[in-house]
């Protein structure tokens, strides 16, 4: 696996853009230097993200989303095995 987020990510499972080994590991998203915690999609290339808007539905129950665009990050939250392997060393001395 890779330590570069995808460009184009969705937590909806019927996208095309769904990754769950991905979503599993774990995206941070910061937008216009924000740390964001509800985003539903994001495309770094094309500089958006979606979020919910409230907790409207539509009427198949999917949350109803509103783009907004400026610069995304994205990172992964943990660092798969690198971290693993640096957390060994921090061990405190017993």
């Amino acid at each position: 696996m890779t330590d570069t987020p995808p460009d184009h990510l969705s937590i909806d499972p019927s996208s095309p853009y769904f990754d769950q080994p991905t979503l599993e590991r774990g995206i941070g998203i910061r937008f216009k230097g924000v740390e964001r915690n509800d985003v539903e999609e994001y495309s770094i290339s094309e500089g958006w993200i979606r979020v919910a808007l409230g907790k409207k539905v539509d009427r198949h129950g999917r949350p109803l989303t509103i783009k907004l665009t400026g610069l995304v990050e994205a990172y992964f939250q943990t660092g798969g095995e690198q971290e693993a392997v640096a957390d060994e060393g921090n061990e405190p001395n017993a």
